[in-house]
């Protein structure tokens, strides 16, 4: 039996109590029926808009969705969204339709939705409506469009890429039919906003089953960021890799930890690779300058999907530093600290641990024990309370100004010198000292 928050119920019970149908729908019932808690209760209706409003206009609403049928309730409890019935027209864009028909049945409404795992609904005694054989492919682990899936992808291309994410966040797979459509049809992601594009894309480097899914559905990747498929079938030639730059890619992403900005750079670690691959007078393969070249690449990738500056920013770096050894004394600890940040250094960690798993074995065995190294070198660093950014240092930029430095970039330079010398240890973190170095600096024309 699903249990129904209260908030939900006494929205359905304001509903029905005015004449109204009224379920949750969708996601709610899915997750509930794979036993979790949902996150979000939606509420269909044959309530039109204005009346769903009548009904709630002593409480908050939300009426921006009102032209397609949404109200959203804002309750103790969080918001619901509160839909009628409807049937959706044609659709010019491949995303949203031109028009909607209020129904004043579910089953009508039902028909409409995208996959089968979402198109079930809760009755008022508890049993679930369902009537596209959502419960088995529950059961079975299956991703299957409402219908034809030519069509549900035509109406809305981004069911494409949703149902990609439905396959990582559940660890599910695509249905036969629905997978051949949506690969097939995959060029209309190209209308779709990018924005949109990439939330999704994000949803799928979250979920679980992440990497069956970028393995299984690498054509779909390939049409939103072209730039990876060239690391198909891209044998590496080396002793440290035994898959192909793509499978590599795909398997360091399913290894690495839930963070997105680490997944993401997972996902675009290896993408300067093709570009950069030669092989030498034995036959071994190289990727010299391959980091570099990912961090340039992932850029414009980034940049073309609307990622915000600072996740951009942060995964660029990752990129840019993923082939570094990971430092195994204390002061070339501090001094990566001092470069990148903690929690740079923290999710790049992260970076090195994904990248290894997929290795040969005593490769693999080397590069974690050079991880694991690396790890308890920053835990020491960090217990031991370290200086390894200019805001750690016992003086600031006021100091350098009393000792007579020019306001302006010779603070900064002063500044950096000294945290250079407190990170390889010639100097210790103390106020005199650094004082007394500072004016050394300054008298040698340090400006």
């Amino acid at each position: 039996m699903i249990s129904v928050p209260d908030h939900v119920n006494r929205v359905l019970a304001a509903l029905r109590g005015a004449g109204y149908a009224a379920y949750p729908v969708g996601g709610c019932v899915r997750d509930s029926l794979l036993g979790g808690t949902p996150s979000d209760w939606d509420v269909c209706t044959s309530a039109r808009p204005e009346q769903t409003a009548a009904v709630f206009a002593a409480q908050r609403l939300i009426e921006t969705g009102m032209r397609h049928g949404t109200v959203t309730v804002l309750t103790a409890g969080g918001p619901i969204e509160i839909t009628t019935f409807r049937a959706d027209g044609t659709y010019q864009d491949s995303r949203h339709p031109d028009s909607v028909t209020f129904l004043g049945s579910l089953e009508g409404d039902l028909a409409r939705r995208d996959f089968t795992v979402n198109a079930m609904a809760l009755a008022p005694d508890g049993t679930v409506i369902d009537l596209y054989g959502g419960q088995a492919d529950l059961a079975a682990g299956l991703i299957r469009c409402v219908g034809v899936p030519e069509e549900r992808f035509g109406e809305d291309a981004l069911r494409i890429l949703r149902a990609v994410r439905f396959a990582s966040k559940l660890d599910f797979a695509i249905e036969p039919a629905t997978a051949a459509s949506a690969v097939q049809d995959r060029a209309l992601l190209d209308h779709i906003a990018r924005e949109r594009v990439f939330a999704e894309l994000k949803g799928i480097l979250m979920g679980p089953g992440v990497g069956r899914a970028l393995l299984d559905y690498a054509p779909v990747i390939f049409q939103v960021i072209p730039e990876l498929a060239a690391g198909q079938g891209f044998g590496q030639r080396n002793p440290y890799h035994i898959h192909d730059v793509w499978t590599h890619t795909a398997l360091a992403v399913a290894a690495a930890a839930p963070d997105l900005t680490v997944r993401l750079t997972m996902l675009l670690h290896d993408i300067g690779k093709p570009e950069t691959f030669f092989t030498d007078e034995k036959g071994v393969g190289h990727f010299y300058g391959h980091a570099e070249a990912g961090a340039a690449l992932a850029e414009q990738v980034l940049r073309r999907l609307r990622c915000d500056n600072a996740t951009r920013e942060r995964v660029c770096l990752l990129i840019k530093n993923h082939a570094v050894r990971p430092p195994q004394t204390e002061k070339a600890m501090r001094r990566l600290l001092a470069k990148l940040g903690r929690e740079a250094v923290e999710q790049l960690m992260c970076c090195w641990r994904a990248d290894s798993a997929d290795r040969a074995g005593a490769v693999r065995a080397e590069h974690m024990a050079l991880v694991d190294g690396a790890e308890k070198v920053l835990e020491t660093v960090l217990a031991g309370e370290s200086c390894f950014s200019v805001k750690s240092l016992a003086v600031n930029g006021r100091d350098i100004l009393a000792l007579g430095a020019q306001p302006g970039p010779a603070v900064g330079r002063v500044l950096a010198a000294l945290l250079d010398a407190v990170v390889d240890g010639a100097l210790p973190n103390e106020r005199q000292a650094l004082l007394e170095r500072a004016g050394q600096l300054l008298g040698k024309g340090l400006q």
